[in-house]
């Protein structure tokens, strides 16, 4: 009887906490408080991320808004759309869609395909990688990259991990290079595909995604510059820092998340030259975000992002500015290094940095 009582205090407790003004009290695996400080409102930005804002608490915050359906459906017959280009016709306008017969799929990686109702002539495409424990289907329900699709006729496509922990492999050998296998190579089939087939701009490709998901975004920059013309990191790694040879495909790497990878900008730089040995094409433009309390992939990574691509590109090791720009919350900063690589550190919020679709399609040149 002590011990359950002890356990419904400290239960008690817990419910009680406050979070501070600026902190996290909400979203996708988060277990801390719900309960801001007085003064203060829990704001959800995405299902990823809620955090206590300057407000009142007198009525919860509102949901957000859905996609169009989270409906995932194989039809029967053809559903044309007038504005699709050949190959997009047989695809159903505005639901979540699965696809095969891509190319070589190494791990069975499994891929759905968002159609807008109206569709550019030739659109862009942006692939979006789900989080660990994730799936393609939860990350199309949880983000607005479905729903901006429909105002701005891009197409989008979900991979959806094929591992037991659903994180994706970003540590072997093989999805680390350019045509080695794995994961990645799945996922870029998929891309090809796509502009083979579905007239999709292959200057328009881009890859997005969140945790394990901005990780596998880092290796597709990384090791398929050909395909993949920017990327978006919300709290993620450095390409090749999780690197773990000789293990299985989606190996946990401590020593990375723990963020005790340190190297030099060169040494980093080395990791994505060797990812394509010979490629002297454009590199991806990089949007890297990170929270400066995430205990999951620590803030050192975001440092150590940054020496990577600043190398990459051939910036310096300074920002040429360094704003809180009027779409970002109060305690986010917005670190640009040049025309193709910017990194925005959100002050005081943990693992994962909240989805900011509609200035991430800015950053690509969609919006």
């Amino acid at each position: 009887m002590f011990k359950l009582a002890v356990a419904l205090a400290s239960l008690a407790t817990l419910a009680a906490a406050q979070v501070p003004v600026w902190g996290q009290c909400g979203g996708i695996g988060h277990s801390g408080s719900t309960v801001c400080a007085a003064g203060n409102v829990c704001t959800e930005y995405s299902a990823y991320y809620s955090q206590c804002i300057p407000g009142t608490n007198s009525a919860p915050p509102p949901p957000a808004s859905p996609p169009p359906t989270t409906t995932v459906s194989v039809p029967t017959t053809s559903s044309v759309t007038g504005t699709a280009p050949t190959g997009l016709s047989s695809i159903p306008a505005s639901t979540l869609f699965q696809f095969s017969n891509f190319g070589t799929n190494p791990n069975g990686v499994t891929m759905y395909v968002y159609k807008p109702k109206n569709v550019q002539p030739k659109p862009a495409l942006i692939v979006a990688s789900h989080y660990c424990s994730g799936t393609a289907q939860a990350y199309y329900t949880g983000s607005k990259f479905a729903q901006l699709a429909e105002t701005y006729g891009y197409v989008v496509i979900y991979p959806s991990s094929p591992h037991s922990g659903t994180c994706w492999d970003v540590s072997s050998d093989e999805t680390l290079m350019h045509n080695g296998g794995s994961d990645s190579l799945s996922i870029a089939n998929a891309a090809r595909f796509a502009i083979s087939n579905w007239g999709v701009d292959p200057n328009r490709v881009f890859a997005v995604g969140t945790s394990s998901g901005a990780m596998m975004t880092s290796v597709l920059a990384g090791a398929y510059p050909d395909i993949f013309k920017a990327g978006i990191v919300d709290s993620g790694v450095a390409f090749g820092c999780f690197a773990v040879p000789g293990q299985p495909d989606d190996s946990w790497n401590s020593q990375c998340s723990q963020g005790q990878m340190i190297l030099t900008g060169q040494q980093w730089a080395q990791k994505v030259y060797n990812a394509y040995p010979g490629y002297t094409g454009a590199r991806p433009k990089m949007q890297v975000w990170h929270g400066t309390i995430d205990t999951t992939l620590y803030p050192q990574n975001f440092w150590e992002e940054i020496k990577q691509w600043t190398t990459v590109f051939g910036y310096p090791s300074n920002p040429i500015s360094n704003v809180t720009e009027s779409y970002l919350p109060r305690g986010y900063s917005n670190a640009t290094y040049g025309p193709n690589f910017q990194a925005i550190l959100a002050q005081n919020v943990g693992h994962t940095v909240p989805l900011f679709e509609q200035q991430y399609l800015q950053f690509l040149g969609i919006a």
